[in-house]
């Protein structure tokens, strides 16, 4: 496979509180590869988010992709990740750097999208913390 888009994302019900990812795997016709939800237990928005997009990449390496451009709508991820903010937590700086260990080898990019371009992604979330919770 060429290149694969994912689109994820990650939410906490009271900040902290319990807490789901969901991800959407497509190829490069924009059809469906994969979808993936869990409920992770109780997290942050951000930590949510992070293990999302961590996720993501561990599901798209078994496709061998030579890209993968990724989909967020947490800004702050996406300006963390592309190194534009630093991260100063010290939670999250562990799953920042989880993401760039999968992302070290590859042809990525990390792109910010309106919540509306990611309902899936966030439908899945919901379920995953409607089901767990």
């Amino acid at each position: 496979m060429n290149k694969i888009i994912t689109y994820t994302d990650g939410g906490a019900r009271n900040n902290p509180g319990p807490a789901g990812i969901g991800v959407v795997l497509y190829d490069e016709d924009k059809k469906i590869v994969e979808t993936y939800k869990e409920y992770i237990g109780e997290a942050t928005n951000n930590q949510a988010e992070y293990k999302a997009l961590v996720k993501a990449l561990e599901l798209a390496e078994k496709h061998s992709p030579k890209e993968i451009e990724c989909f967020l709508d947490s800004e702050l991820v996406v300006k963390q990740v592309n190194k534009e903010y630093k991260v100063k937590d010290p939670d999250l700086h562990i799953l920042y750097n989880q993401v760039l260990d999968l992302a070290m080898f590859k042809n990525i990019s990390f792109h910010h999208v309106r919540r509306e371009q990611n309902k899936l992604a966030d439908k899945l979330v919901n379920e995953a913390i409607d089901e767990n919770y």
